[in-house]
């Protein structure tokens, strides 16, 4: 197994093989339907192979790589919040400022210091950018540019920072090991984002934010709180040290947070009047139209995991 741990190894095959059954039917609808245009679905799970092989082969790197990589990715989230959130000329040194804390805050994770991860960011960072401002001498737009930045810094790093530290957690569960974690979070966040789709399409006729997003009902929403919350509850015992019943608060959590971290960003982008965050990633968008309920799921899973284990 190349020395990953089993349930790891099983889980990341059965990833693969939805790929591939996904690919399948679109080759079939393709072919039923030869004048429908798939080129949008061709797209999404071209990128969901480009996705998920970057994420396995960084997973199985040395750990080291591992959060190099989750930084990396907490840079580029960090710079699309930027290239869509309008900020002033006279923020560029504070902006240069924020980027500087993605390298300090992920070298917490990488020693494992648990209390400098946990406040580095909302305490140190977030008192420094306001005070560098003030020596800039622009108070014009200073409370509404310090909140965007804020903002920004908590979402794009210390959020993504969460994912990153699971594989510094102890290890409970022999036969997931760490990597066992972030597989649980990582699919368990967009298994939720399909099956509230699903059910959205199939039986969904009362909207709940229509003005934020047209297309969520609380159909799709319930339908899938209760499946992934079930999913969870079966699957947290073999890829995490949660019980089966830990397993189902987790996938609760995991659905309902994945939920506001979807609308949440929809209402930055209709705020803004924008489709997408970004063409990073064919058929999907941005980055943060990718990674938009992870942003949310994954701190509020992490220190769930924490308090009942760590």
């Amino acid at each position: 197994m190349f020395n990953i741990p089993l349930h790891s190894f099983y889980m990341m095959l059965f990833v693969i093989l939805l790929l591939v059954a996904g690919s399948l039917i679109r080759l079939r609808l393709q072919r039923k339907n030869p004048s429908v245009d798939y080129t949008e679905l061709k797209q999404r799970i071209q990128s969901w192979w480009w996705m998920i092989a970057i994420l396995f082969g960084i997973l199985l790197a040395p750990t080291t790589i591992s959060i190099i990589f989750f930084a990396l990715l907490s840079f580029l989230a960090l710079k699309e919040f930027f290239s869509i959130m309008p900020t002033r000329q006279a923020d560029r040194r504070v902006i240069l400022w924020a980027y500087l804390a993605i390298p300090a805050q992920y070298y917490w994770v990488e020693t494992a210091w648990y209390g400098m991860f946990l406040i580095f960011i909302p305490i140190y960072v977030f008192l420094f950018l306001p005070m560098r401002a003030v020596f800039i001498g622009e108070t014009k737009g200073f409370i509404r540019s310090l909140g965007t930045i804020h903002w920004a810094v908590m979402l794009s790093v210390l959020c993504i920072s969460h994912i990153a530290y699971l594989l510094q957690l102890p290890v409970i569960n022999e036969e997931a090991g760490a990597l066992g974690l972030v597989l649980f979070l990582i699919f368990i966040t967009q298994f939720n984002d399909v099956c509230q789709y699903i059910w959205g399409k199939t039986f969904g006729k009362h909207k709940i934010i229509p003005k934020v997003s047209p297309k969520k009902t609380w159909e799709g929403f319930i339908g899938g709180v209760v499946t992934v919350t079930i999913i969870s509850g079966l699957l947290a015992p073999y890829l995490t040290p949660l019980t089966i019943t830990q397993g189902f608060v987790a996938g609760a959590l995991i659905a309902v947070s994945g939920f506001v971290g979807d609308v949440v960003i929809s209402s930055v982008k209709r705020d803004l009047a924008i489709k997408d965050s970004g063409t990073l990633i064919p058929g999907h968008g941005g980055l943060l139209d990718r990674i938009d309920s992870l942003i949310y799921t994954a701190p509020l899973f992490f220190h769930f995991l924490y308090y009942l284990y760590y």
